[in-house]
């Protein structure tokens, strides 16, 4: 189902008109575009995908350490970040605007960064996911850092840096700018952080059932040393009496 589903959004935002207002009139669409494939499509994909279907590829040692590095939670971020900031720098950007191959190159290479962004949370392969919960939880906090504060420069500093995009007039009527256009998208932006926290939440409430349980068995553990120590002593007091 989650498969089904990842390839129905991704039909929808790249392969109907909304793909061609994202290139053309509305700079909001394209960020629409971004976070659907990289916050809801890619985590879909991992999902969907069996261990199974990965694992004759991973037994291969040269493949496996490939895997290994690329999914390592600092590269992952470095690639996702500089991947997303690189393709939005005005000059590369603008010009892929005028070029469909190129910015749909633009966007798969958005969902393939996204799924080694998010292979250390929910990746298959639980071999290649070696983080421990307080780990992903900071993983999950300072990954999206870098985006927020490119979002951030989208709404608040008052510059147009895609100024390629031809807004409809009606838009421009009901007071719609290529700043307000700017600004929306880097709202739509601010979600993936907002998902970060949600994806924290249950984080925190996993570390925290594994540590009671851990407690729960080191008290179990206590206890057997206790009753072994106990029975031992009754035994050497049993030994001594009938010597005696």
């Amino acid at each position: 189902m989650a498969f089904i589903v990842a390839i129905l959004l991704i039909a929808v935002v790249l392969l109907t008109p909304f793909d061609t207002i994202a290139r053309t009139q509305l700079f909001a669409a394209h960020m629409i575009q971004a976070v659907v494939l990289t916050t809801l499509c890619a985590p879909l994909l991992l999902a969907a995908c069996p261990d199974w279907l990965l694992q004759p590829l991973v037994d291969q040692p040269i493949i496996r350490r490939v895997l290994q590095v690329l999914t390592s939670p600092l590269l992952a971020s470095i690639i996702f970040n500089l991947t997303f900031l690189i393709w939005h720098a005005p000059g590369l950007y603008n010009f892929a605007l005028k070029n469909g191959t190129l910015y749909h190159v633009e966007m798969l290479s958005f969902l393939l960064a996204a799924l080694l962004n998010w292979w250390p949370l929910i990746g298959p392969l639980r071999e290649l996911r070696r983080l421990s919960y307080p780990l992903q939880m900071a993983y999950a906090f300072f990954d999206g850092l870098p985006l927020d504060v490119f979002a951030f420069l989208l709404v608040y500093t008052g510059v147009v840096f895609y100024p390629s995009y031809a807004i409809p007039p009606q838009f421009i009527q009901w007071g719609y700018s290529a700043v307000a256009d700017q600004t929306i998208a880097g709202a739509f932006l601010l979600i993936p952080g907002l998902v970060d926290l949600v994806v924290m939440s249950p984080l925190f409430f996993r570390w925290l059932a594994q540590i009671e349980q851990q407690a729960k068995l080191a008290d179990q553990k206590r206890q057997e040393e206790e009753e072994a120590a106990e029975a031992a002593r009754q035994a050497a007091e049993i030994a001594t009496s009938e010597t005696e």
